[in-house]
């Protein structure tokens, strides 16, 4: 005699407006990952190696432009999504002119501010003071090209760069993103996979213009799960934060009705986790996503079985971010299954990327229909 039904979910097919896809012949099982997760659409990330630092041109030795990196992620894969966005990297470079023109051109979507080796072939990155009152965030603001923000100050170290009381974070939203958000008042702003109490109050106070993604580790995770067996596939810059911070972030996003937070998840496929000079950063979460977003819905006390629950996890996973980003959310669904289910290891050229949950390990607490 079989048991019950379990319970499935049919939602709106989602948007990841925060990956990585990286380069090269390994792209194509990444994006087949993300749709096969239910994605409609992707926000490609320019740290690429070369970055992707024009809006338009072939590639060369030393550069990316959007129309290339497009063109590459659709040959892997990317045409099947409803939207491709792939932001513009910040640069000393960058000029006015490049984000007028290419906004004219309607490939210049978005800009992304990395913090000077604050990440992943983030080394092309500048200061964020030197973007304060520039003329390339003047022309961003007036032709509608959104600023997503890494928000991690650079240079600290020691107890500066992380703390119980400081962070790399909270120094960013304390100390430079109010000036930034006061000297451009109608720049569109997303604050990116944010890990703190303290972004969370800013973004929550700051004006409409700003918003912000959250990636599903830092809405399960904090500091001690990573420490506690060094289990370094939960490694990712931002780091994992502390339980106080992690009930920010599920308030957040769960708040009845909320607008400001949506899905990122900053899934960084790295076939070579644990390299000679430490652990590279970032968590690979494609193809299990929606099922760990939901695991963080259901430890924060929504109950995904009332139209209220399923509300709030729509909201954050499918509408928020399109509404965010000016274009319709997708009419087309998908479906998850309340029943455990496992990711498993790609074995791809170059080495092994394993997803977020086996390098814990965890067991799915959802599947995809």
């Amino acid at each position: 005699m079989s048991g019950p039904t379990p319970p499935t979910l049919t939602l709106p097919r989602w948007y990841d407006l925060h990956a990585h896809f990286r380069q090269g012949p390994n792209m194509s099982a990444y994006l087949a990952d993300h749709r096969e997760m239910g994605c409609a659409g992707i926000l490609a990330m320019p740290n690429t190696a070369p970055p992707v630092t024009r809006v338009s041109g072939p590639i060369d030795e030393t550069s990316r432009s959007i129309e290339s990196y497009l063109a590459e992620l659709r040959g892997a894969g990317a045409d099947v999504f409803d939207q491709v966005i792939v932001p513009l990297y910040l640069t000393a470079a960058t000029t006015p002119e490049m984000i007028v023109t290419g906004a004219a051109s309607g490939l210049l979507r978005a800009c992304k501010y990395y913090p000077p080796h604050g990440t992943t072939n983030s080394q092309h990155g500048v200061p964020l003071a030197h973007w304060i009152g520039h003329e390339v965030l003047e022309a961003m603001t007036e032709h509608g090209v959104i600023l997503c923000l890494h928000g991690e100050q650079h240079g600290l170290q020691g107890s500066a760069y992380f703390d119980q009381d400081q962070s790399a974070e909270s120094v960013f939203y304390e100390n430079n993103l109010p000036e930034l958000v006061e000297t451009h008042p109608n720049l569109k702003i997303v604050c990116e996979h944010i890990t703190t109490e303290v972004a969370v109050r800013f973004v929550e106070q700051a004006p409409a213009t700003v918003a912000a993604t959250i990636t599903p580790q830092h809405l399960l995770y904090t500091i001690g799960d990573l420490i506690q067996g060094l289990k370094f596939h939960l490694y990712c810059l931002p780091i994992v934060k502390f339980a106080t911070d992690r009930a920010a972030l599920r308030n957040a996003v769960t708040r009845p009705g909320q607008t400001r937070f949506f899905a990122g998840t900053d899934s960084a496929p790295h076939a070579a986790k644990v390299t000679e000079c430490g652990c590279a950063a970032g968590c690979y979460t494609g193809g299990c996503a929606p099922q760990l977003y939901a695991m963080a819905f259901e430890a924060a006390g929504i109950d995904l079985t009332t139209p209220a629950g399923v509300e709030a996890l729509i909201r954050f996973l499918c509408l928020n971010g399109p509404y965010d980003y000016g274009f319709a959310p997708s009419e087309a669904s998908f479906r998850l299954v309340r029943q455990p289910s496992e990711t498993s290891i790609l074995a791809l050229d170059g080495g092994r990327v394993t997803p977020l949950p086996s390098g814990l390990p965890i067991t799915l607490d959802w599947s995809l229909g």
